[in-house]
């Protein structure tokens, strides 16, 4: 068998820019108003429209989301803060930073989201002061989970669109739900860096307060006609304000995300149809009820049924021109959290286990049909050639 080699190498996840978004951050740059301004707050409005929020503000990341959420709701020193192992670190770091200590849970084995019932375990700890759930990869994590009674600040990252029964992830109107999204470069849309923070009016405008340096008026509400030089400031705050620049690209993104997702929903479906009879490979798991954002496909191996570990396969397939990633170390296994908490990976058996076999593979809107066969015909070949 001859093993085919792309003749251009095929990217794990670039943007997804065309022309419209281009000249919508080209008007913006000549408009005279580059820092957070009426992009920024336009943005902010449809975003909460699209996904049913009650309200939305625009920041520099998914991290700053989560940040100001944990101090909106007033997470602070001596608090517990119940966090997956399975995801990136940066959702820990920001309880780290509030001064709180965050309690790592393990995963469900199927969808890897957080377990239910290992969260609930975690949240009976008098000091938990906040869950911190993610849906990882873009499928919604159990509802369990925000009826706990504890404050939510929901990791959103990977779930634009994603749906549950129905309902969009970020729509919720509990009052005691933040929800945090990141349009970082490789996410469903992009600002090329951003966030977006969506729950109660007064919960995000307690986040407003302090994604700007604590204080009582932004940029605009100072220097446009009729405003006033005069403000105050109430809180230690951050430097986490969404420029206009950004909100132009995200406006945009957001009124491309019906094609951008359902091109990713065929995308995902090709790779189904083309990998189901690879018996080395695990396919993703989608339970009823409930639409993927698909983020991220994240296949695992059946290592007893190959004769290469996930490194190697991973090597394989980028000599053959497939772009591919792993979706996460899991945060027990970091040095930092391992050191500081002395985690060990038998604390966390299902994520530390199934880590180790994990393989992102591409999908992205502008990937065609070809490239898709391209990375399934490279998966089974690397599969074949190494099956045991």
């Amino acid at each position: 068998m001859t093993t085919r080699i792309r003749k251009a190498f095929l990217p794990f996840s670039p943007p997804d820019i065309g022309n419209e978004e281009i000249d919508a951050v080209v008007e913006a740059l000549r408009s005279g108003w580059i820092t957070t301004g009426p992009r920024t707050h336009a943005f902010e409005e449809e975003f909460a429209s699209y996904t049913g929020a009650n309200h939305a503000l625009a920041l520099a990341s998914g991290t700053a989301a989560i940040h100001c959420a944990l101090k909106a709701f007033g997470v602070g020193e001596g608090d517990v803060v119940v966090v997956p192992t399975m995801t990136f670190s940066s959702a820990a770091h920001t309880v780290e930073h509030v001064g709180a200590r965050p309690v790592f849970v393990d995963a469900e084995a199927d969808t890897l989201n957080p377990d239910p019932d290992r969260v609930a375990a975690a949240a009976l700890d008098r000091n938990v002061r906040c869950v911190l759930p993610v849906h990882l990869y873009g499928h919604p994590c159990d509802d369990a989970i925000f009826d706990l009674g504890a404050p939510v600040v929901d990791d959103a990252a990977h779930a634009l669109p994603a749906r549950t029964d129905g309902r969009l992830v970020g729509g919720s109107r509990r009052d005691r739900v933040l929800t945090a999204f990141s349009f970082y470069a490789t996410k469903n849309i992009t600002t090329g860096e951003g966030g977006m923070l969506t729950g109660p009016e007064d919960l995000v405008e307690e986040a407003r307060t302090w994604s700007l340096h604590g204080m009582t008026k932004d940029a605009i509400g100072r220097y446009e006609a009729g405003g006033s030089w005069r403000y105050d400031v109430t809180r230690a705050g951050f430097k986490y304000n969404m420029s206009d620049i950004q909100a132009a690209l995200g406006l945009v993104q957001l009124r491309r995300l019906p094609e951008m997702h359902r091109r990713r929903t065929e995308i995902a479906h090709r790779y189904n149809s083309g990998l189901e009879g690879a018996e080395e490979i695990e396919l993703p798991h989608v339970r009823g009820g409930v639409e993927h954002a698909w983020h991220i496909y994240a296949i695992r191996l059946h290592l007893d049924r190959l004769a290469v570990g996930r490194d190697r396969f991973i090597d394989e397939l980028r000599e053959r021109g497939i772009g591919t990633s792993v979706h996460f170390i899991p945060i027990h296994l970091l040095a930092y959290y391992r050191d500081k908490y002395a985690l060990r990976p038998d604390d966390f058996p299902v994520a530390t286990r199934e880590f180790e076999r994990l393989v992102s593979l591409p999908i992205y809107p502008a990937m065609t049909d070809e490239d898709t066969d391209d990375v399934i015909e490279a998966v089974a070949d690397v599969s074949a050639k190494h099956r045991r």
